[in-house]
């Protein structure tokens, strides 16, 4: 039997282009706009601006042994915070 999905409000949509600014750089980051939304979120919880949140989970990313891209960071980072929440 098959399990019916309700798509996310807004539909699926595929990653939008943003700039960001990280330690003095502007670089670009692909994201689904779920994802943009929640980082948002995350950001206002935490009276940060979204530079500041995702400059905090770079910084993590690359202390770890094998950092995976900004955009997959980003990502795990939000569904992790996400399951806590649950």
């Amino acid at each position: 039997m098959a399990m019916a999905v309700v798509p996310p409000p807004g539909g699926f949509r595929g990653p939008v282009k943003r700039s960001v600014t990280i330690a003095g750089h502007q670089t670009s980051i692909s994201l689904e706009p779920a994802f943009w939304e929640a980082l948002e979120a995350a950001a206002a919880e935490r009276a940060l601006p979204l530079n500041a949140l995702v400059a905090a989970i770079d910084h993590a990313r690359i202390q770890t042994d094998d950092p995976p891209n900004l955009a997959s960071a980003l990502r795990t980072w939000l569904f992790c915070h996400q399951q806590r929440e649950i």
